[in-house]
Formats: C-alpha cells, sequence, structure tokens
C-alpha cells in the first residue's frame, strides 16, 4: 500500500478557476473537492478529513475572513492557502497572522500554485500558537523539552538556545529543510524575558512583494488606491515580542533594503504617513540558503546580513545526529497515534532501518514515515511492511564506503548523499517530480540538493 493521497479542498465562486484548477491538481495525483462558498467548505472541513484548503477571499460568507478563521481555530491541522483576484494589506496581514501558508495573486501560473501546494503539503500538521507561558526547566536551568534529541550535535545547539533565550539579540537559524528552524525560534522565545509577549510568524513566501511593506509597517488612510482607512502592520503586532522571519533568503533585494531601518534602527514608517513607529522588536529569522555565500554574490544585503545573524545557529541534517532519529520517532509515534489503533514501538529491524537511512527530508520525512506506518501497522509494533519503499528498499552496502583514513565525517556523509541521488534520479529517469515524490521532498527542496552535490539532472534523462 502506497501513501495516502493528499485531500484539497477547494473554496472559490469562480466555477472556471474552480473546476480547472481541481484537475490540474488531480492530474498531479490529488485528491479534490470543490465548493463556492465558506459556508459549504466549513461543512466540508466538519464533516471530512483534508490536507490543504485553496480558499478565494472575497466569496459568499468570507467576506470577513470567516473560513480561515474558522479553519486556523478549529482545523489547525489543516494547511490553508490564500488564492485571491482582489488583494488587499489588511486581508494579506490578517492571513499570515493567522497562519496561512501562501497569499497567492489571481491569475496564478499553475506552476506556482503547485509549488505552493507542496510546500503546503510539507509543512507541519499544526500550527502552533504563541506562547503564553514559560515552559519548566529542571533544576540545572538547563531543559528545553521542545528540543528532542542528545546527540553531540544536538547537546550543542541547546546549550547556545539556552545562552541566547534570555538575551535581546537576533538570531539567524540556518539549516536544510526539515532540520526543525521553527521549533528553536520557538524555544528561544519561550525560554527568553519575552515569553509573555507575541511571537509573531513571518513566511518571506507567503507575502507577495508588492504588499510586504504595507503588510509590514502597515498604512494610512488615502496612501494609495484601496487604502480607505489606517491599518496597523504586523510588526506593531509583536512590539515588545518576537518577529521570526521565515524562508528570510528569499526575500527579494526591494523587500531586504526597507526590512533594514526597522532592524537596525527599530523603527519604521507605515506606507503614507509623515510619523515613525518606534518599537522593541526581537527579530529571529531562519533560511536553508547559505546567507553568507548569498552576500558574497551580492544577492543579499551584507548589512541587513550582519544585523540579523548576530548569533548564528546551524542546524545540523538529521543524517548527521545518530540514535537522535530514533528519540524522534518514537515522540512521534507517541504524539500522532491519538485516537488511533495503538502501536507501541518499532520492530528491530525497522530502528535499524531508520538509523540507516539518510532523510533527506530530515525530521519533517521522519513526521511523515512514521505517521504512514502506523496507519498501515498490522499489529503493536511497526514492521517492514509498513515503512515507504525508499527505506524497505534501501540496500546499505550499495552506497560506497570511502577510505576513512582519508576523509571526513562529513566528507563521508556527503559522499553517501551523492550516491543515493544518483541511484535515486537514474531509477527516475532524472523526471524530479517522482525523485522528489519518493524521497520525500518538495521538487525545490530537492533541486537545492542536487545543486548542493553538483549534479546534472539532465545526465539521467531518457
Amino acid at each position: 500500500m502506497e501513501k495516502r493521497v493528499a485531500r484539497i479542498l477547494i473554496a472559490d465562486d469562480e466555477p472556471l478557476y474552480r473546476n480547472t484548477t481541481a484537475e490540474l491538481l488531480r492530474d498531479e495525483g490529488y485528491e479534490c473537492i470543490c465548493v463556492e462558498d465558506a459556508s459549504d467548505a466549513i461543512v466540508q472541513l466538519q464533516e471530512h478529513a483534508f490536507d490543504l484548503v485553496l480558499s478565494d477571499l472575497n466569496m459568499p460568507g468570507n467576506l470577513k475572513l470567516e473560513l480561515l478563521k474558522e479553519g486556523r481555530t478549529k482545523y489547525s491541522h489543516v494547511q490553508m492557502i490564500v488564492v485571491t483576484g482582489v488583494p488587499s494589506v489588511p486581508s494579506a496581514i490578517e492571513s499570515v497572522r493567522l497562519g496561512i501558508s501562501d497569499y497567492l495573486l489571481k491569475p496564478v501560473k499553475f506552476e506556482e500554485l503547485l509549488a505552493a501546494v507542496k510546500r503546503a503539503l510539507a509543512q507541519p500538521s499544526s500550527i502552533p500558537g504563541n506562547t503564553r507561558s514559560r515552559p519548566d526547566r529542571d533544576d540545572d536551568g538547563r531543559s528545553l523539552p521542545e528540543i528532542i534529541g542528545d546527540s553531540a550535535a544536538m547537546r550543542d545547539v541547546l546549550e547556545i538556545v539556552h545562552r541566547v533565550a534570555d538575551s535581546t539579540a537576533n538570531v539567524l537559524i540556518t539549516g536544510e529543510s526539515g532540520t526543525g528552524k521553527e521549533v528553536i525560534a520557538r524555544a528561544i522565545h519561550a525560554h527568553g524575558a519575552r515569553y509573555r509577549e507575541p511571537f509573531q510568524v513571518i513566511d518571506c513566501t507567503a507575502i507577495p512583494d508588492t504588499l510586504f511593506e504595507s503588510v509590514l509597517f502597515g498604512h494610512v488612510a488615502g496612501s494609495f488606491t484601496g487604502a480607505v482607512k489606517d491599518q496597523t502592520g504586523l510588526l506593531r503586532y509583536c512590539d515588545h515580542g518576537t518577529a521570526f522571519f521565515d524562508e528570510l533568503g528569499e526575500l527579494p533585494a526591494t523587500s531586504q533594503a526597507k526590512l533594514l531601518r526597522a532592524v537596525q534602527e527599530q523603527t519604521f514608517t507605515p506606507v503614507g504617513d509623515s510619523k515613525s513607529v518606534k518599537v522593541d522588536t526581537r527579530f529571529l529569522c531562519a533560511t536553508n540558503r547559505d546567507l553568507q555565500s548569498e552576500v558574497d554574490s551580492g544577492k543579499f544585503r551584507s548589512d541587513l546580513f550582519y544585523r540579523l545573524a548576530v548569533i548564528h545557529i546551524e542546524l545540523p541534517p538529521l543524517r548527521q545526529r545518530g540514535d537522535d532519529v530514533l528519540q524522534l520517532a518514537k515522540h512521534f509515534l507517541k504524539t500522532i497515534q491519538q485516537n488511533r489503533t495503538p502501536v507501541t514501538g518499532f520492530s528491530q529491524e525497522v530502528a535499524d532501518r531508520f538509523v540507516q537511512y539518510r532523510w533527506p527530508g530530515n525530521i519533517r520525512e521522519l513526521r511523515n514515515v512514521v505517521e504512514r506506518s502506523i496507519t498501515l501497522a498490522r499489529g503493536d509494533q511497526i514492521q517492514m511492511d509498513a515503512l515507504p519503499a525508499p527505506l524497505r528498499n534501501l540496500v546499505v552496502s550499495d552506497v560506497e564506503v570511502c577510505d576513512l583514513s582519508e576523509v571526513s565525517r562529513d566528507e563521508a556523509i556527503d559522499s553517501a548523499d551523492q550516491a543515493y541521488l544518483n541511484k535515486l534520479l537514474q531509477k527516475h529517469g532524472g523526471v524530479i517530480a517522482s525523485a522528489a515524490r519518493q524521497a520525500g521532498l518538495s521538487r525545490q527542496g530537492l533541486n537545492k540538493l542536487l545543486k548542493r552535490h553538483n549534479i546534472d539532472v539532465d545526465a539521467f534523462r531518457k
């Protein structure tokens, strides 16, 4: 049995767009249900399980974002994407505050929509709320229960998180996609002096560049067409708290310049206003890009980089964390199997395979594998037949073992990753979509890995 097909709810009052989008997504292997207003969408959410909602804004029953608010309140495990032909700064601000995955403008190219769908489905299946209570610490004050793992690499991360939590220093968190960067950011906020204040996630990929300034800083009435009243920006909402800029590396150059002053001087000017606003905000940022290289190549502003990277935390990929993978797997087993047939653990063969596998999708891929395995398990333990094909068919001896006297550990791991990617592309004839699906990655994530290892996809195409 293969992994369950993702189910998407499309809520839009334009029949042509709704039906065309559904057909195109079905061709990509998704199951789609269509409704024409927010009321029907809410009924569908009440009666059926969905993984993602594609929602229009200006449709019956959603003029005050009722569907988004209901979805985030009662169905926080369901990801949401806004697709609108009538964008507005207030709706963009509120959508981002509610934790949507993307805010797309019609007409949207299907390739762009499909990429947004895959990004959303790759996200964790819940949207945690703002932390308002400080988690308990043990006697020595070192416990950070939300960070799971005691490998040497993660002990180093935990030590840095503990040391920077109570400071006001801006922190840049880097690492491959799926390594848990937002978890680290939330831990820093939750264990710091601002833990009672707002923690605002600002996804740099979810805000259209044309709306970025108004969404972030707000605007005054009459500042542009459609600005009928004053609008508070996201930075005002996290005054005295923490602003977490996710996917910072995707921020366009124009938006980088606009963000710099707010970070540097803790002031900003709403669009159309002459008075600057003073805030007290801590900035945490995350990216899977090598921003130092982007600074060197002129793609990212050096002044903004050094303001945001006062402290730099590099998260190790899961393949470098040893037995942490088993701790994480047991944690997911415990949290996911609620309301399901009890599964008590993993067979020894499965546990060994978890440690041997390279986990190109990192913690996010591991969680998906555990959830799938719980669903397919036949007894009280997860056996090999419940695992997806990449883990079942893994042949450890197929990976070339380097001469350990001549290479470092990281070089040996990179060599194994390159061997895996070569075999993956060879199997799928260089077709990125199917290769990414088997690896548990988005197309974008797989392309980034191929670029890092200098692998030419064309060489595998038949």
